[in-house]
C-alpha cells in the first residue's frame, strides 16, 4: 500500500494505493494519482482519474473511492506477464490476453514463450502448452487470424491445425522425444490435417 498526502480537509489531502501484486512498481501510478491531491473533495472526477491511471503501462483496471477525512482509496489491478512479444529486435512482456505489459526487456528470457506479429485475444492456453517445447521454440506466429505456426530454434516451421492446436503441440513433443524430429534436417512439419503429418 502506498500513501500520498498534503492539504486541508476541504480538499483531497491523502491518497492510498493498493494492489494484490507485491512486486509491482508503483511509481508511475503514484505520479498519476498525485494529480488528485489538492482537488476539491466533492468535485474530483473519479472516472477521469481512473481513466488516467488505467493508461499507465501494465495496469489493467483501476477503482477509486472517496473515503472519510478527504482521502481517496485507489485499487489497481496489473496485467501479469505470461510470455514475450518481439518485433524482431526487442522483447516485450505479454499478458494472457495478448496485451503488451511494459517497456522492452534488455534480453530474452530463454525459458519464455515468444510471439511475433498480431495476436488473438487469448494466448494463455497456447502459451501453457508451448512451455513443454520452450527450449526448442524461437517464436509462435498467429496466421490469418485462425491458426498458429511454431518456428523452432533450428529453423523448422511447424504448421499447427486451426482446431486443437494444443493437442498438436503434445503430438509434436511426443515426436521430439521418440523420433528426435526437431533435430532432423527438415524445413516444414505440416500438422494442419490431424489425420496425417507431412514433413518436407
Amino acid at each position: 500500500m502506498t500513501g500520498l498526502g498534503h492539504g486541508s480537509l476541504a480538499t483531497i489531502h491523502n491518497i492510498t494505493i493498493t494492489t494484490d501484486d507485491s512486486d509491482m512498481d508503483m511509481l508511475a501510478v503514484q505520479t498519476v494519482a498525485a494529480g488528485g491531491l489538492g482537488a476539491r473533495t466533492n468535485s474530483l472526477n473519479l472516472d477521469s482519474l481512473n481513466h488516467r491511471i488505467a493508461a499507465v503501462p501494465g495496469i489493467k483496471n483501476s477503482a477509486t473511492r472517496r473515503m472519510p477525512n478527504a482521502t481517496l482509496r485507489i485499487y489497481v489491478q496489473p496485467y501479469h506477464a505470461v510470455a514475450l512479444w518481439t518485433d524482431g529486435d526487442s522483447y516485450y512482456p505479454l499478458s494472457g490476453d495478448g496485451t503488451i505489459v511494459q517497456t522492452p526487456l534488455d534480453a530474452r528470457d530463454n525459458d519464455a514463450i515468444v510471439f511475433r506479429g498480431k495476436l488473438p485475444n487469448d494466448i494463455s492456453e497456447i502459451t501453457t502448452a508451448a512451455h513443454t517445447l520452450a527450449q526448442h521454440i524461437n517464436y509462435l506466429e498467429w496466421i490469418e487470424n485462425r491458426r498458429w505456426n511454431v518456428i523452432t530454434t533450428g529453423g523448422i516451421t511447424v504448421m499447427l491445425p486451426e482446431n486443437e492446436p494444443v493437442a498438436a503441440i503434445r503430438s509434436l513433443n511426443s515426436l521430439k522425444e521418440t523420433q528426435h524430429i526437431l533435430d532432423k534436417n527438415i524445413k516444414t512439419i505440416d500438422m494442419r490435417d490431424p489425420s496425417r503429418i507431412l514433413v518436407k
